[in-house]
């Protein structure tokens, strides 16, 4: 029984949100990233910029390609 033995959780909320349509609107083969994961990460990786994108629910987002 679920809760019982074992605990399950949904994430849910707005960035599981922003992930699932940013994932929607990438481009098959590339990582998309978004401003808050290019500002952890682009000290360490080599990131190029892809433009603003459309995200449902938040408009326009600036997006980043993680390069290598």
């Amino acid at each position: 029984m679920i809760g019982r033995s074992r605990f399950q959780y949904d994430a849910w909320g707005d960035t599981i949100n922003v992930a699932a349509r940013m994932e929607s609107s990438g481009t098959p083969g590339r990582v998309q990233l978004s401003a808050a994961t290019y500002g952890r990460v682009h000290d360490q990786f080599e990131c190029g910029p892809r433009g603003s994108v459309e995200i449902k629910g938040k408009g326009q987002m600036p997006t980043w390609f993680l390069e290598s």
